[in-house]
């Protein structure tokens, strides 16, 4: 079974700084595309981040140059540095990977979602 974990979301004013981290665990063989997705109350889930295996990357066009996802392929691990932050920013996010597992599928996996708010 393969799960994501995620952390380190929480309140912070405009203009701050947080940072997110997902571990991947379980019975895992190998780890695709990882990815960060947020939705914000009434709103559609979208897409925030991408990162490659290899490490190429792409954002959204409203948190370019704000925010940057890398990863720790040694670790299982996506993370998401988020800067400059807004109170548009405020929303729950959700860490998401393409895994391949011991069953020998590939399926896409999510986390449980952790909420970030940019509030004074």
């Amino acid at each position: 079974q393969v799960q994501l974990l995620e952390s380190g979301g929480g309140l912070v004013q405009p203009g701050g700084s947080l940072s997110l981290s997902c571990a991947a665990s379980g019975a895992i063989l190998s780890i695709n595309t990882m990815a960060w997705y947020r939705q914000a109350p009434g709103k559609q889930r979208e897409l925030v981040a991408t990162i490659a295996k290899v490490g190429s990357t792409n954002y959204a066009d409203s948190v370019k140059g704000r925010f940057t996802i890398s990863r720790d392929n040694t670790k299982n691990t996506v993370y998401l540095q988020m800067s400059s932050l807004k109170p548009e920013d405020t929303a729950v996010y959700y860490c998401n990977a393409e895994i391949l597992s011991w069953t020998l599928r590939s399926e896409n996996y999510w986390g449980q979602g952790t909420q970030v708010t940019v509030s004074s």
